[in-house]
């Protein structure tokens, strides 16, 4: 009895903290600090869009990605970009976060890299090839090598969910292992080839050289604007998913020359 009584106290005081929460016109938006373009892209939106919604933004970097959704869901931060739907969805089922997808804002930029070859075309019979090891982008990178014909998934699961389990075909007698995202710059050097972002690649300093294919990203991959739930028709909140909608985005992702962003966020994919 009284375990039921504290767990109803605590959902009873976060929710009446996240019906208190009134977003004013400057809203804190959180972004990976691994990731330093997705801050860029803030800065970019702060300076030259969100004035004209009047709006001011302000860039907090998280490194640990469930205590950045839960201060989304508690209405510390107005939002989050550094998470497609997928891994939301991991987060959400995982800890019941009151969170939703509004505004695709870009495109991770994301390939294969080998220290050893210089082409997929290259890849051995027998190569080892290594993918995330998290299910939300383990199957991004089985979706792309079943789009360039070098595996087969079991067509009754979405690719985009797929698993190593879900390979039926695999003619090049392919070899995967799974290792996190963090650690394949550093593992680069051991294995023929490894599949993930280019952003982590960068910041394991491994040389763009390196990448020998880099496909469009799905566009249901593409980075989302996560807002706390019960904030979405919040007048600030509005003003803010129109900001990111606005189409300059786009286009300076496209022309932009900084170093940070340029061929690592690209823009939204139209498919």
């Amino acid at each position: 009895m009284i375990i039921l009584l504290a767990i109803a106290f605590w959902w009873w005081r976060g929710h009446t903290q996240s019906q208190q929460v009134v977003f004013g016109s400057t809203l804190k938006i959180h972004y990976e600090p691994a990731m330093a373009g997705e801050q860029r892209i803030i800065e970019y939106i702060n300076q030259h869009i969100a004035p004209d919604y009047g709006l001011k933004l302000e860039a907090v970097g998280v490194q640990d990605p469930v205590q950045a959704d839960r201060a989304v869901a508690e209405g510390q931060y107005a939002g989050t970009i550094y998470q497609h739907q997928w891994w939301l969805k991991q987060v959400v089922d995982a800890n019941g976060f009151a969170l939703s997808t509004t505004v695709p804002v870009f495109q991770w930029a994301f390939g294969i890299y080998s220290d050893r070859y210089s082409s997929v075309q290259a890849l051995p019979n027998g190569a080892t090839i290594v993918v995330p090891d998290d299910g939300a982008n383990q199957g991004q990178a089985l979706w792309l090598l079943q789009r360039i014909g070098l595996i087969s998934l079991d067509p009754a699961v979405e690719p985009r969910t797929a698993k190593l389990k879900n390979i039926v075909g695999n003619p090049h007698q392919f070899v995967f292992k799974e290792l996190d995202l963090l650690t394949m710059p550093r593992a680069l050097n051991s294995v023929d080839a490894a599949i993930g972002y280019v952003s982590q690649f960068d910041a394991g300093k491994v040389p763009r050289e390196k990448g020998i294919l880099f496909p469009p990203a799905p566009r249901t991959f593409a980075s989302q604007l996560v807002i706390g739930t019960p904030y979405l028709s919040q007048e600030n909140i509005v003003k803010l998913k129109q900001a990111f909608s606005d189409p300059r985005i786009q286009t300076w992702l496209k022309t932009t020359d900084d170093p940070l962003v340029k061929d690592v966020l690209v823009p939204v994919s139209a498919e």
